[in-house]
């Protein structure tokens, strides 16, 4: 009865802290207590980047965090923190991804006018491996990170696309820069944050990204149609 008790007091204690840090208005009014300390400020960071992905904040937000308390010099910190919270859902995707397969196989086989193997899940993911197979999967994963889709998305993309640790790791950390750059902007304006704006990301930054993310996958992208429409043909 009383571990029972402890532990009901455990869980109200867990859902009321959550409910606080869930918030980004009430993570940054702690801001300035946590950048007085630069390693307790680091762990906090490094636990958050663990944790974001389930709380759905958006990855920026640690971004402008490091520039808060680091200011320019935090860059590669806010690069490493950016690749760090893309792996949860990668990993997420990378394990899922054989079942996924393997159901839609099934209920295939079980349907007379389609061969096995070829359900929408299956049909998604063999055509993300085309584009992976022919642009790479770094100058795929970069160049989707350049575009304004959220991140959380494109792991779970690149985790079904079979996309290898090496080339994911790598291709987050180089299509994230900018957006850590453009975070960190934001971030050591200190007044700023403070107030809670983090309005200060240039639309014309963002269209100038999503440029170039559309021009490294347009190649390869049509390389990938004009094999699969000829392998159809055949």
């Amino acid at each position: 009865m009383n571990r029972r008790y402890v532990a009901l007091v455990g869980l109200c204690a867990a859902v009321a802290l959550a409910a606080l840090l869930v918030s980004p208005d009430a993570a940054l009014a702690t801001l300035t207590w946590l950048a007085a300390d630069p390693v307790r400020f680091a762990v906090v960071l490094l636990a958050v980047a663990v944790v974001r992905p389930f709380l759905a904040w958006p990855t920026t937000l640690v971004a402008v965090a490091v520039g808060f308390g680091y200011g320019w010099p935090g860059v590669p910190f806010g690069v490493l923190l950016l690749t760090l919270t893309a792996l949860p859902p990668y990993y997420l995707a990378r394990a899922g991804r054989a079942s996924v397969l393997d159901a839609d196989g099934e209920r295939d086989a079980d349907d007379e006018e389609a061969p096995a193997g070829t359900g929408r899940g299956a049909r998604a993911s063999a055509s993300a491996e085309r584009l992976v197979g022919v642009a790479g999967g770094t100058r795929t994963v970069a160049a989707t990170r350049l575009l304004p889709l959220p991140s959380d998305a494109i792991s779970l993309g690149a985790g079904v696309a079979n996309v290898r640790l090496r080339p994911f790791l790598a291709g987050t950390a180089l299509g994230e820069l900018p957006w850590v750059v453009a975070g960190v902007a934001v971030g050591v304006s200190a007044d700023r944050i403070v107030a809670g704006d983090l309005s200060g990301l240039d639309p014309t930054l963002l269209a100038g990204m999503a440029g170039v993310g559309i021009l490294l996958l347009a190649g390869p992208a049509y390389r990938a149609y004009r094999d699969r429409a000829g392998w159809n043909a055949a």
